[in-house]
Parts: structure tokens; sequence; C-alpha cells
């Protein structure tokens, strides 16, 4: 019989668009993965929640995967603070659902929430992946951004004591769960993300098809490309590769002729909207930094594909989906050495990492890789050969590996968990928190 799984997403959607708003590698993750784990024969309902954009109650993704829209809440996107109050209702609407499953695997902590409800509810394991945690994002802020709350930090410790298993991307993630959130080592298991390998390809042609790639996106055949892709947000650290850029012209002025930065994103969150144009406004350059909307996959593979390097200045990274899609692309990452990057890029090799934000450090690297073109094209056939290792057949593999796990260890110890008060199942208290 076919594992059935109930994957919940309770503030974002698996079919919003990556770059948008919350929309992700999160949402790249849980899309790949349920596509490979049906493929491995497993059945996927992705439960997210419904914010009246016209979408049907449910959509067929793929065989065996289909995205289930819930009603928890007005009917429009909220922002993510507003989330915990809709925790209770998305989960009672999904104990409401007639079809049975084998466990819940929920993404982020919200998602963890509710995902501990309806495993008490339905009696079967709960699975969860953090991607993100609190306590690593507040240890490494940009000046000026607002920490996660108290709140988030008491509700992460929750999931981690209460899941079934634990999926970490990193063996990094994975000492962070245990070391800050006291996570059992025996629950907690390492599955790394994989790529798209028939999305993200080479193009044809001499130099991984870039100069056909430029064509098509109407860039200069001859620039030197650094690209960001990603959301505009202060934890990704574009103000990181703006700064560089300005360092950058500062100690070798004659790059401005042929230097053209792309930033591909969408602003997430009021501190990152209009930040990084003002900053290159006051740093005065304008004139190279070119933004554009979050684009499909499809699109941002040519982009990857145009571009001589691409540019990861996170400040925390669970892991960095768009370093390997950029190496499956055959293209060089220039990443900083935090998270999961480390593990995303080979030092050296595939790429360059740098230890800490420091735009002098990031701008000394540009210069290193506009000056070396034949680096670049080294290091795109070694980070092909890299990514190549990486597939999300391979990490459903491990995920189904990780479910059965948590099936046996269900059939052997019996749940571990007691029904919650009914009393306790209120957010907007917050002193009931630790009791949900």
């Amino acid at each position: 019989m076919s594992l059935r799984v109930a994957m919940l997403s309770v503030h974002t959607s698996p079919l919003h668009q990556p770059g948008t708003g919350d929309a992700g590698g999160m949402n790249v993750y849980m899309v790949e993965l349920s596509r490979a784990l049906a493929e491995q024969g497993a059945e996927v309902d992705l439960f997210t929640r419904c914010r009246g954009e016209g979408a049907p109650p449910l959509v067929e993704l793929a065989p065996g995967v289909r995205v289930r829209h819930l009603h928890a809440g007005p009917r429009r996107a909220l922002p993510k603070e507003a989330m915990p109050d809709l925790v209770v209702p998305f989960a009672l609407a999904l104990l409401k659902e007639e079809r049975r499953y084998d466990l819940v695997h929920s993404h982020y902590w919200l998602s963890g929430q509710a995902g501990r409800i309806a495993s008490v509810g339905w009696r079967i394991p709960l699975v969860h992946t953090a991607h993100t945690l609190a306590r690593v994002k507040n240890a490494s802020l940009a000046e000026g951004d607002t920490p996660e709350p108290e709140l988030r930090v008491r509700g992460e410790h929750q999931v981690v004591g209460s899941a079934d298993r634990l999926i970490a991307n990193t063996a990094d993630e994975a000492q962070a769960l245990r070391s800050l959130y006291g996570a059992e080592g025996a629950r907690t298991e390492v599955v790394r993300p994989g790529v798209d390998l028939r999305t993200f390809r080479p193009g044809e042609g001499s130099g991984g098809g870039r100069a056909a790639a430029r064509a098509r996106l109407g860039l200069p055949a001859e620039a030197f490309v650094p690209l960001y892709a990603g959301r505009i947000q202060p934890l990704k650290g574009p103000d990181v590769l703006v700064r560089a850029v300005a360092e950058l012209l500062r100690e070798a002025p004659e790059l401005r002729r042929r230097l053209l930065v792309p930033v591909v994103g969408g602003h997430s969150g009021a501190t990152g909207r209009g930040s990084v144009g003002r900053l290159a406004e006051e740093l005065g350059v304008t004139d190279v930094l070119r933004s554009f909307p979050p684009v499909p996959q499809e699109r941002l593979a040519d982009w990857y594909r145009a571009a001589d390097v691409l540019v990861v200045p996170s400040r925390s990274e669970s892991f960095g989906l768009v370093a390997v899609e950029a190496q499956a692309c055959g293209t060089p990452v220039l990443a900083a050495a935090v998270g999961g990057l480390p593990t995303a890029v080979w030092d050296g090799v595939t790429g360059l990492l740098v230890r800490g934000h420091d735009p002098v450090e990031y701008a000394r690297r540009l210069r290193w890789f506009a000056a070396h073109p034949e680096a670049v094209e080294t290091m795109g056939a070694a980070a092909v050969r890299h990514a190549r290792g990486m597939s999300w057949r391979a990490s459903a593999g491990r995920t189904i590996e990780v479910y059965r796990g948590a099936l046996e260890r269900e059939v052997g110890q019996g749940r571990r968990h007691a029904p919650a008060p009914a009393a306790s199942l209120s957010w907007r208290n917050e002193k009931a928190v630790a009791q949900v």
C-alpha cells in the first residue's frame, strides 16, 4: 500500500511564484519533493490556506500530488504576523477531511503547530521540516532588521519536542536543532534537498549557452554579469551586494562600462521594500543595477545561464536552493559561508565562499571573477557535475526512509502525544501557547 502523506504549508501556497511575498525555496522544496515522492509510489496532498485568489478547492499538481485549499480565516492575503491566530482554525479544517493519511509532514513552524493538532486528532506520526529557525535568524540579523518574536521561538520549541521525526537540510541545521532547541539526535535526520535537473541544466553551445541566454534576455553579450536571484529582504543580504558593487567600481572604475548586475526577485516584508533601490541611489550605482520581477523556473534557468556568477550574500540560509540551481546550469556561485551554503557550494571548485558580510571581501572576489573568465568556465563545468549529485529522487528516497522510521516507531511505541485540551486551542492568548 502506498504512503498517504498530508503535507502542510499554512502561510504560503505551493502554487505561489517563488521570489514573491513569502514564497521562496520552501515552496520549490515542497513541490519538487512531492513530485518525487509520488514518482516513488506515495500519494501527497499539499494543504494550504485559501486566500480567495480564485484557485479551486483542489488542484492536481502532478500524478499523485494534489494541492488542497482549506478555509481558515479571511479569504485574502494576510501578513505572516497574523498567521498564528489561524493555526487552530486551519488544523480543525484539516481534521474535517474525510480522507485518511499515514502521516503528517509539516513545513515551517506555523505548519508544525497545525501538524501537532492534526497528528493527535488522526493518531498518526508528525514529521517536521523547519526550513528556517528563529534562534538562528536572530543571531544573524542585519542592522535595523526586526528579530523573530518570542512567540515563534516558543512555538518552534514545542514542534521540535512533539515531532516524531525532524528533517534537517544539512548537518549544520541538525546541530542547531539539537543545541538550540534540544532536539533528540535519534529523532533528527539529515535529508539534503535536490535540484530539478530537467529544468536547471546547461544551455547548448560554448560557454554553457551563455550567449544564447543573454540574447533571449536582452543582455549585452560582453557584459560582466553578477546575478542576484531571490527575495528582497535583509536576511538575504541584497544590501551586501549593492555595497560590494559600489566598492568594486571604486577599486576598478574601468569595469563600469561593462558591468551589469540583475536583481531578480520581489520584496518580502516592509523592511525590504525599496531598500535596495534607495541604497543604490545613495552609493551611485543605479546605472549598473537593474531590477527584474520574479520569473517562472524555466525563465530563471536562463538568468542563471546568462550570468558569470550568482551572488548569494545571505546572513542565514538553511540550504540555498538557488545556489544549487545556478550550478546545475553551469554557473559558479559567490556565497556567504553560512548555514547550508558550504554544503551547497564546493569552495574553490564550484564557487567561492566568503566568511562574514564585508562588502570589500565580496568586491575583491567579484573583481577576481571579472578578471578570470577562464576560471568561470572551469568552475561552471565542475558546478554541473556537483549539482548532478543532488537529485530530488534521492531526496525523496531518503524522506521515505524517514517516514518509515516514524511509522515503525508509531507501531512499536504507540502515540507519544496526549490529546490537547480543548481550552488550550487558542492563539489569541499567548499564555495558552505552551499548552497547545
